[in-house]
């Protein structure tokens, strides 16, 4: 018997669109104030955790086809390359460098490792956390 609550689904939809919104927000603000990849990470996987709960595993399977162990360890890697950017240019490991980048239609961004290091954080928090519950889910 396959469940199914439209009321459920339809505002899952929405609130996910909105968690969604809401944790890259927390990502990119974790810069110069609280959040960053760790707590932006974890909202995103309790907006996975929405669809997992409103639909079934294989309809969120079909629509997000990630493999999270793949992902966590995508970010881990992320990471720890940012530390050996510092490293390259005689700093000590993790040291914030920052430069300045033009980008066509935003002009002049500020750019930081700490930025880089966050979204290697966000993909190892996503990737673990997801491993994790979907381990938990499915064992009988």
């Amino acid at each position: 018997m396959k469940f199914t609550d439209v009321i459920l689904q339809t505002a899952a939809k929405v609130l996910v669109f909105l968690i969604l919104t809401y944790a890259i927000y927390v990502l990119f603000a974790g810069h110069h104030n609280p959040g960053g990849g760790f707590v932006g990470g974890l909202t995103i996987a309790t907006a996975l955790v929405l669809l997992y709960i409103a639909f079934d595993t294989k309809t969120v399977r079909y629509v997000i086809p990630i493999d999270f162990k793949i992902l966590g360890a995508s970010g881990v890697l992320i990471a720890v390359l940012t530390g050996c950017i510092s490293l390259m240019s005689g700093t000590p490991f993790l040291t914030q460098t920052t430069s300045e980048v033009h980008v066509p239609i935003l002009g002049e961004l500020h750019v930081a490792t700490a930025v880089l290091f966050d979204i290697g954080v966000f993909l190892a928090v996503i990737g673990t956390a997801m491993t994790i519950i979907k381990n938990i889910s499915e064992d009988e």
